[in-house]
């Protein structure tokens, strides 16, 4: 074979390997988030999610979940992560770190919303109006979402009224909900989730804010006697995307991103959030817990009585950055009342 041909067949034979690995090209994606594989936001949201995908792309693409605990599970760290590149897609809270995520944040104002789903479809309908777009460049926004409004637990004290809770040590979730317990005269205490029980059952704390889910999650059915079913608050959550990263990825990939995020996962996740309650709110009825019911006129009282908390807020966020915080509030309100 003379060297033309041996040439000519080397380069075929090159191109032809070059061509099959192309192919055969896998990518894969680090997904990070805050909460243990045992949460239904891992084992009934990411990583079925990831599965979707995965099959859909024929196996262009594979991913890789870091949940709490691991190396990418600090939730102070989410947001930073997925910009930065580091992780391709995170799940973390929007107020962690605070001011990071300002717009999105309007929906976390007490007495806002009922329920998750309302929360969870007012939130992208914002987003999709452009309302709090602004907060996720440089990102593609897979999802927005809240839990379902959360309670006021106490240890000894019943309470069916706010002004109740002065003097009380209540463990806080966010900076809102901080604001609203100081207002009615208690002591807001800051202290991870995990440290609730403890401090319950050494009095150290008399109560704690949270929906059911927490309940159940920490057996805090165990070490609290009366549950203020008030729907005083959420917290907002984000499952976002390097945007870079998104657009390099092959089309098919991508149109199957598409195609099990957004209005799929928005139109599913309320339901989500309703069967992990459901194990808290038993475990306490089983335990013989009071479940204090609140009519929607003491609701509306309490809301009247937190507007100086509501216009100290909008204004932290005009100072943000917001130009319009009582237009985005606003708004905020007409979307969640289309859906409650």
């Amino acid at each position: 074979m003379n060297s033309v041909k041996k040439s000519f067949l080397v380069s075929a034979v090159s191109v032809s390997l070059c061509a099959s690995v192309s192919a055969n090209a896998q990518t894969t994606l680090k997904v990070s988030h805050f909460l243990p594989p045992s949460h239904f936001i891992h084992d009934t949201f990411i990583e079925p999610w990831t599965k979707e995908v995965e099959e859909c792309a024929g196996g262009e693409v594979k991913f890789q979940i870091f949940p709490g605990g691991s190396a990418f599970g600090n939730v102070a760290k989410q947001l930073d992560q997925v910009k930065a590149g580091v992780v391709d897609i995170a799940h973390g809270l929007s107020g962690v770190p605070r001011g990071r995520l300002p717009r999105t944040n309007i929906i976390d104002m007490p007495f806002m919303v009922k329920s998750s789903d309302s929360a969870t479809r007012a939130l992208w309908d914002l987003y999709q109006q452009g309302y709090i777009a602004d907060d996720f460049k440089g990102l593609k926004v897979l999802a927005l979402h809240a839990h379902n409004a959360g309670l006021i637990h106490t240890r000894d004290k019943r309470i069916d009224d706010l002004s109740q809770l002065q003097g009380l040590r209540i463990r806080f979730p966010s900076v809102t909900t901080k604001s609203m317990l100081e207002s009615y005269g208690a002591s807001a205490i800051g202290m991870p989730p995990t440290q609730v029980y403890e401090n319950l059952s050494k009095g150290a704390i008399d109560g704690t804010v949270f929906p059911w889910d927490a309940v159940g999650a920490f057996k805090l059915d165990e070490v609290l006697k009366y549950h203020l079913d008030a729907k005083a608050y959420t917290t907002s959550f984000f499952y976002v995307m390097n945007e870079r990263k998104y657009n390099m990825l092959p089309e098919k990939v991508r149109g199957c991103i598409d195609t099990y995020s957004g209005q799929a996962l928005i139109d599913q996740l309320g339901g989500w959030w309703n069967d992990a309650d459901k194990p808290g709110y038993e475990a306490a009825v089983e335990r013989g817990n009071e479940i204090i019911e609140v009519s929607d006129e003491q609701r509306q009282r309490w809301r009247e009585q937190l507007e100086p908390v509501v216009n100290s807020t909008l204004e932290s966020l005009k100072a943000d950055g917001v130009e319009d915080p009582q237009g985005l509030y606003d708004a905020a309100q007409k979307a969640v009342a289309k859906y409650e």
